[in-house]
């Protein structure tokens, strides 16, 4: 591992715009990621994605841009769900995001929905890949342990291939994530996923070999989320975020099935598909 030694009181410094948002008593020394010279964006052989965790959100923005990736849209989308000025998007990293492990972080959405497996490296160089649907374990918190850090997350050619449908609900027009949607719908076997963040302390992602009724969908999250499970804060009471999210999964699979596009939750949804 390069850079000096891990110690007490030691952070890994990525773009800082949390880091430096509120008092960090507890933080002695910054390690800084950005001298690393990781590549933000690197296309493999195998046609999957790989994301330094140093990319920025501007970035990530700018090659999906430009990406003929089915699933490009959705980067974009989950980008513009940060609602941060330029200035924020320049420096913001996926990984912070992800790291953070707060429940409305974007880049928990996006690749929990897109089957990214997280890279991370110990402190003695060793390394682990984590499913990146379980790299957050709650609000907040996330299966890094002391002195690790998050290098990279990777996207499979298969999950890139996917059309995807996405949902966003906020209590405020440009308010904070309160429940955000992702459908995906596989190009091998037309299977769907959907990956229900924001409204809950971290990433649920339900599979169904054959398109779900409202029942069957409002049946399986029900079974897999109790109380507890659904976020608490100013930003939406549970009962309305869990309300939102079954709203939204069931929009994005009639979307994604042929049964109408659907509309967004009113003037605090957004939403679009590719």
């Amino acid at each position: 591992m390069p850079g000096p030694p891990w110690r007490p009181g030691d952070a890994w410094l990525g773009g800082g715009t949390s880091l430096f948002s509120e008092p960090q008593p507890h933080v002695r020394r910054l390690l800084d990621l950005s001298r690393m010279g990781w590549e933000p964006l690197r296309e493999l052989p195998d046609g999957s994605l790989e994301i330094a965790a140093t990319c920025t959100v501007a970035q990530l923005s700018r090659y999906a841009r430009h990406s003929p990736a089915p699933a490009a849209p959705l980067f974009e989308q989950c980008c513009r769900a940060f609602l941060a000025s330029f200035k924020v998007w320049n420096m913001a990293t996926v990984g912070g995001n992800l790291c953070n492990g707060l429940p409305a972080g974007p880049m928990i959405s996006l690749t929990a929905a897109l089957d990214g497996v997280c890279l991370l490296r110990a402190q003695d160089g060793t390394r682990r890949r984590v499913p990146a649907a379980g790299f957050v374990t709650g609000a907040g918190r996330t299966v890094l342990e002391e002195g690790e850090l998050l290098r990279s997350v990777t996207l499979p050619a298969r999950a890139l291939a996917a059309r995807t449908a996405f949902r966003q609900a906020s209590l405020y027009g440009l308010g904070r994530s309160a429940s955000l949607v992702i459908g995906v719908l596989d190009p091998w076997d037309a299977s769907l996923r959907v990956t229900v963040t924001a409204a809950t302390v971290r990433p649920y992602r339900f599979r169904f070999p054959q398109p779900p009724s409202a029942a069957e969908l409002r049946r399986a999250v029900g079974s897999a989320m109790g109380e507890r499970d659904w976020f608490d804060d100013i930003h939406g009471l549970p009962a309305w975020r869990r309300h939102m999210a079954l709203r939204q999964a069931e929009e994005v699979c009639r979307e994604l099935t042929g049964g109408g596009s659907g509309r967004g939750a009113g003037s605090a949804g957004r939403g679009g598909t590719r």
